[in-house]
Formats: structure tokens, sequence, C-alpha cells
């Protein structure tokens, strides 16, 4: 049973890496020269889909975690 959890957190954090490495945000370079990013956007379409998407799987892992951590041993 825990061969299971473990596979299964092993793909949900792959998964969690590629998903927040789609959505890096591109504050260009004036961010590192010290200007101020005074623009406020809100997230539409694909870009919420995938920040929601981020958060389930956040859960997801969280969850796997501790049933492998109480169930594991």
């Amino acid at each position: 049973m825990e061969k299971y959890f473990f596979i299964a957190q092993i793909i949900v954090s792959v998964v969690l890496i590629l998903v927040l490495l789609v959505q890096v945000r591109g504050g260009g370079l004036g961010g590192i020269f010290g200007q101020a990013d005074t623009t406020f956007r809100t997230r539409r379409g694909l870009e919420k889909t995938l920040f929601q998407f981020t958060i389930v799987l956040v859960v997801v892992f969280v969850a796997l975690a501790v049933l492998s951590a109480r169930w594991g041993k």
C-alpha cells in the first residue's frame, strides 16, 4: 500500500513542478534594478485555471504525504 502512496506522490510532485514552471510570470528586468511593478492584473482564462489547478495539486500532495506518513509504516 505504501508503494502506491510513494508513486502517487512522485507523480503529483512532477506535475506540480511542471505547472509551476508554466505559470512563471514575466516580470521583466525592471524588478532587478528596483523599478516598481505598478500594474494590477487579474488572472483570466488559462492563467486562472493553472492557478486553481496548482492549489488542487498542493492539497493532493499534502494529503498524500499525510496518508503515507500515517499508513506507510
